[in-house]
């Protein structure tokens, strides 16, 4: 395989005529506040002075009108009651049916999907029993927006039937966000090498981890925390605060989740739980990775947002129940547009990122928690990507090299998808290129939230086909196919 290049357009792009819509009705039940502490307390009282007749009345309609929209509902009444109970101003004994409205009222549906449903990304997944030969069942996970252009992951399963048809398969009507493990545990060695890449190794901080064991829980350590904040009897210097604050950040930024088994696939929503994911949680990139050992996860690599930085952050899943969100460390951990390769190269975890919003980068890492170092790849050089060059998921292998699915910015902010190849065993070198878009918006595509946009968040190749997943104007989801000798040659 040659660097020359020649031109795409020998190469055939059927675009299916499957279209997935944001779907407004797609609600999910969440906390709501409106107000400080004394606010919560006001709306209280008001609640308490209700005479006990009018709070059962008042109660039955709100569950007639919300109980066909949510499972299990009054049990979301009442956790959310526990939630505000202390800031409750009286001691008066409350009945549950007064707890059940109390709750209600603390409540508000989320839509999803209101604004959008866009940039998703494929792998196979782990249930490949009872199809047709030849078929393959995939899982997408889709970037879901809603008001305040929050962007939270939700699931699609479908199937890639024989003859390249791609069923998408309707979601059901219940969305549940998954329950945090209050007692998963933590590796002490690895969480004190995340506090010094942060800059959190002071004295204090190891005061506080020094009464940990090897592995210790989130309630461990808020015991550590609260012992050495009363230590010293004229209180905590700022410096020891900050720490303190850090740490506890810090923790709570890596978290497990857990689903149940009865929730289908597509109820399963993946909504921002930390403060780095405040406003966001965008442009997950899934891959299946499997490693030497022949053991197989799905990994994804996401944006998280805060309102006004940008950081990646990666999630693991074995099975689409459990998920273990994991912060990423080190000086080349960052930006945006970091997508793992689905095995490991020479005994190390290899990564593509883009460090600063115009270039690819190759990064290697014996740790998939820590990248310190960065490798210059790709640069733009076609006039459809010369204000910017991404990747667009994670590389996949092919018996000839890594085929990986760019974006370019070019002229009116337009984004087109194209792609390039990396040698299989060293992947710095780039050994073929795209000349052209291999996907670009056509007037169907080209109107929406974002106009002129095509992104894809990872592809995959089943029965030498290539089929991509693709946003349309940052609102909506279209699939395309492409002969996977086709792209190739077209690198030759």
């Amino acid at each position: 395989m040659s660097t020359d290049t020649v031109p795409a357009s020998s190469i055939q792009v059927h675009r299916t005529p499957t279209i997935l819509k944001p779907d407004p009705s797609r609600v999910l039940l969440r906390p709501f506040s409106p107000g400080d502490s004394r606010r919560i307390a006001t709306i209280t009282d008001r609640i308490m002075e209700l005479p006990e007749d009018h709070v059962g009345a008042l109660l039955d309609v709100i569950s007639v009108e919300f109980s066909a929209r949510h499972q299990h509902i009054r049990k979301l009444f009442l956790e959310r009651f526990e939630q505000i109970r202390d800031l409750m101003s009286t001691d008066r004994e409350v009945s549950e049916q007064r707890r059940l409205l109390i709750g209600s009222y603390f409540l508000a549906e989320y839509s999803l999907e209101a604004a959008a449903l866009f940039n998703p990304s494929m792998v196979p997944h782990p249930d490949q029993t009872g199809l047709a030969p030849g078929a393959l069942r995939f899982i997408l996970s889709l970037r879901a927006t809603g008001e305040g252009h929050i962007s939270s992951i939700t699931f699609r399963t479908g199937i890639i039937h024989p003859n390249h048809l791609i069923e998408v398969l309707k979601p059901t009507g219940f969305l549940t966000e998954p329950r945090q493990i209050p007692n998963s545990l933590y590796e002490k060695g690895l969480f004190t090498r995340k506090l010094a890449e942060v800059g959190l190794n002071s004295d204090y901080t190891g005061r506080v981890m020094n009464k940990l064991g090897e592995s210790f829980t989130l309630d461990q350590l808020r015991a550590s925390l609260q012992t050495e904040q009363f230590r010293l009897p004229h209180g905590m210097s700022q410096e020891d605060q900050n720490a303190a604050q850090g740490i506890w950040m810090l923790a709570r930024s890596n978290y497990e989740v857990q689903f149940q088994p009865e929730q289908e696939l597509s109820e399963r929503i993946l909504f921002p739980a930390t403060p780095s994911q405040r406003n966001g949680i965008e442009d997950a990139r899934f891959v299946h990775f499997k490693d030497g050992d022949g053991t197989c996860c799905y990994y994804a690599t996401f944006t998280a947002f805060d309102g006004k930085v940008v950081v990646p952050e990666l999630v693991e899943t074995s099975d689409f129940l459990l998920f273990r969100f994991i912060t990423l460390n080190g000086p080349a951990a960052e930006n945006k547009g970091m997508a793992l390769f689905p095995r490991k190269i020479n005994g190390l975890y290899a990564m593509l990122s883009r460090q600063d919003n115009e270039n690819i980068h190759l990064m290697f890492s014996d740790n998939v928690h820590f990248w310190d170092d960065h490798k210059l790849l790709l640069k733009p050089k076609f006039p459809w990507e010369l204000v910017q060059l991404g990747n667009c998921g994670s590389p996949i292998e092919t018996e000839v090299g890594w085929l990986v699915l760019s974006h370019g910015v070019g002229p009116m902010r337009k984004y087109c998808i194209g792609a390039f190849l990396l040698d299989r065993d060293d992947p710095s070198k780039v050994i073929g290129r795209l000349r052209e878009p291999l996907l670009k918006p056509n007037q169907n595509e080209r109107e929406g939230y974002v106009p002129n946009v095509v992104y894809t968040c990872g592809a995959l190749i089943h029965n030498r086909e290539l089929i991509i997943p693709y946003g349309l104007a940052d609102q909506a989801t279209g699939f395309a196919t492409v002969p996977l000798v086709e792209v190739l040659a077209a690198m030759q």
